[in-house]
């Protein structure tokens, strides 16, 4: 069965299908599609679940061998698959193939891929007759404005036309701007209806929350993006807690993940929480140290905030500029 985004939603509030293949260029969408089904799957009572990272060299024996098993924790279970370049090669297509020949019982196997050449080949093919595939579109220009209004809506939000299409104008396309401009929205009014005054006055009070640009360009590893943010956020007179803030939060994010790693949680696991959009940048910044490198950096923030208030001399934007370049891993404390 082949299904769009929007009536994937319809089909798992009917019933679960033994096997999904979502694919599509558009980060967002894609991710969010997974979510729902994942979540679907839960309240069925899927609630063991096995992440493989379908990377170069890997042993498709180990999707092979846990198809077989038994669940050591619960009697249903998703096998959650990523397939980072959409093409699993020979050995990944045949079992792929073998697989939706014979889905494992009280199973759902879940596979997420980029947008697929060609149709896929066989291997899709057979997903697709044994399960359900759902493509990801990008949504095109001239839809941008109806998405916006439908997602706000959601949110709780009731805005104008013109909001919307003065959202679709600042965004460009990009799906995850349109989302962060709507919970900025949210989090300035609440849910209520928007016009162009309370869009515009969103808009004029973007310096708050562009703190959060200097975080992904911290987590990012980019020193220099961090570097020249922070000194925009200077100059546009951003409030020093506002950054230390989003700062914090970041920093905890990392220091729980990789403590909740290193006590031997599994990483997929770990990542699936949390902020979902910033959920690669995480990622990328857990490679650069370890929890007690986090750890450290929280205690540095501890001693920004002291300078913040006084407590401690010191000036406060040079605590933050070390801050951030700690987190972008410049400057990550011995």
């Amino acid at each position: 069965m082949k299904l769009t985004f929007d009536r994937l939603h319809s089909q798992l509030r009917d019933k679960l299908a033994p096997l999904y293949l979502i694919a599509g260029d558009e980060p967002l969408q894609r991710e969010e599609a997974a979510d729902a089904v994942r979540a679907a799957a839960r309240t069925r009572g899927y609630t063991d679940r096995e992440v493989f990272f379908a990377e170069r060299n890997f042993d498709w024996h180990r999707l092979t061998l846990a198809a077989a098993s038994l669940s050591l924790f619960a009697s249903k279970r998703i096998l959650d698959l990523r397939l980072p370049t959409g093409k699993p090669g020979v050995e990944g297509g045949e079992a792929l193939s073998a697989y939706a020949q014979a889905p494992a019982p009280d199973t759902v196997l879940l596979v997420v891929s980029p947008k697929l050449e060609r149709g896929g080949g066989r291997w899709a093919e057979a997903l697709e007759q044994a399960g359900v595939l759902v493509q990801i579109w990008p949504v095109e220009a001239r839809d941008l404005p109806v998405w916006i209004e439908r997602r706000m809506r959601a949110r709780g939000l009731v805005p104008t036309p013109e909001v919307a299409a003065f959202i679709a104008a600042r965004v460009e396309g990009n799906l995850l701007a349109a989302t962060q401009e709507i919970e900025k929205l949210r989090l300035l009014q609440g849910e209520a209806a928007v016009d162009m005054a309370a869009a515009e006055a969103a808009v004029a009070d973007s310096a708050r929350y562009d703190a959060f640009k200097l975080v992904d360009a911290a987590l990012a590893g980019n020193g220099a993006r961090v570097a020249h943010i922070l000194e925009g956020l200077r100059q546009e007179g951003t409030e020093p807690p506002v950054i230390l803030g989003a700062l914090n939060y970041a920093l905890r994010e990392l220091a729980t993940k990789a403590w909740q790693i290193e006590a031997g949680s599994s990483a997929a696991e770990v990542l699936a929480s949390g902020w979902p959009q910033r959920r690669p940048l995480i990622q990328q910044a857990l490679k650069r140290g370890r929890a007690r490198d986090w750890q450290r950096l929280l205690q540095r923030a501890a001693r920004a905030d002291r300078v913040l208030k006084g407590q401690t001399p010191g000036r406060v934007w040079d605590e933050l500029l070390n801050l951030s370049e700690g987190l972008a891993g410049l400057q990550l404390p011995a």
